[in-house]
């Protein structure tokens, strides 16, 4: 057994997990015990913890300050109203569902309203939801007129006996559960509409990024993660990305974190960021914030994007290898940070 755990950590230490060391360690029949928590985080416990982001990518820092202004000002509102949910006690599932909505219904981001153009100028939704208590996990992708894809992600694991539903038959899904539908036109913006057409002009896909995202520990324990974007401008043949791939770009464990990714979908996808990111953690005991920053800074590429986590005792992390990342953190020992590039606005 010793043998076998020495192989794992090996594994982890020198690259990304190794699936086949994973593999090998069930196989022997270890048991998951609980992860062991950091013994570098000196701080107390936080009652609950939230962080949410809305994309990582080339983000300019001559942006117009307007704009700017709208984007903090959009993180700041979801980051409020998460804080304060989760101060009043209520679930971190019910919580970051409730905060994904918010950002799907504003047009800033790439995800609901403010969906990007496919190739054939439409739009096409993906996301996923997971509830830390026990793995149980829902996801939507290819969805063209649901309003909010992150609540019907959530009926997917709570009303169906699957994980992943697709194209028509997640619309069809979405008949029987009488969730909110829109027209296409409900999810045009000229800025979305804009990119598409410079995409079409270049013949060149443009990766757009602002998937949103947001993870939360409650004041009971428990950890959930969502996440939920519109894709990128320009996709063809019914592409999907890491959103909605369960412990690619969304996963949720109590006993070690909960994850939400953005940035290049694929690389999430053959790394299995968000998963890998709770692995180092269980076999390696690393902090969530040493385990985020190793997989983002040593497994992926620069520029691939990044993560924001939460582990049991509310610890959080943010990390990104791009230019920038919309993102927020806020816990009941009194942090509220909202940032785009490294350093945190004030």
């Amino acid at each position: 057994m010793r043998a076998n755990r020495s192989i794992v950590a090996a594994a982890l230490s020198t690259a990304a997990l190794s699936t086949a060391a994973l593999l090998a360690f069930a196989c022997a029949g270890a048991s998951r015990g609980p992860a062991p928590l950091s013994p570098a985080d000196p701080a107390p416990p936080a009652e609950w913890a939230i962080a949410v982001h809305g994309g990582a990518g080339t983000i300019d820092r001559g942006i117009d300050p307007q704009r700017k202004a709208a984007y903090v000002g959009a993180l700041r509102a979801a980051l409020e109203l998460g804080s304060r949910s989760l101060a009043a006690g209520e679930p971190a599932l019910d919580v970051v569902e409730k905060v994904v909505r918010v950002l799907e219904d504003d047009p800033l981001f790439n995800a609901g309203r403010g969906a990007v153009y496919t190739h054939e100028g439409t739009h096409e939704l993906d996301a996923a939801i997971m509830d830390g208590r026990g793995l149980a996990t829902g996801a939507v992708a290819a969805v063209k007129t649901v309003r909010n894809p992150i609540s019907l992600a959530r009926l997917v694991m709570e009303r169906s006996p699957h994980v992943l539903l697709v194209g028509d038959g997640a619309e069809a899904f979405g008949d029987e559960m009488k969730v909110e539908r829109v027209a296409q036109d409900y999810f045009h913006t000229e800025t979305r509409y804009e990119a598409w057409q410079r995409a079409l002009d270049s013949e060149r896909r443009q990766e757009d990024r602002d998937t949103v995202g947001v993870v939360a520990r409650d004041v009971f324990g428990n950890l959930a993660a969502a996440t939920s974007t519109g894709g990128l401008t320009d996709k063809r043949f019914g592409r999907v990305g890491d959103v909605p791939i369960v412990g690619a770009g969304t996963y949720a464990d109590n006993r070690t974190c909960a994850v939400s990714a953005t940035g290049k979908g694929e690389e999430f996808i053959r790394h299995n960021v968000a998963h890998t990111i709770s692995a180092r953690m269980d076999f390696l005991g690393e902090g969530v914030e040493t385990a985020a920053e190793a997989v983002i800074r040593r497994t992926l590429r620069p520029g691939d994007g990044g993560v924001i986590a939460v582990d049991a005792r509310g610890n959080l992390a943010l990390a990104f290898n791009t230019q920038g990342m919309y993102r927020g953190a806020a816990d009941a020992n009194g942090r509220f940070e909202v940032g785009i590039w490294e350093k945190w606005e004030r």
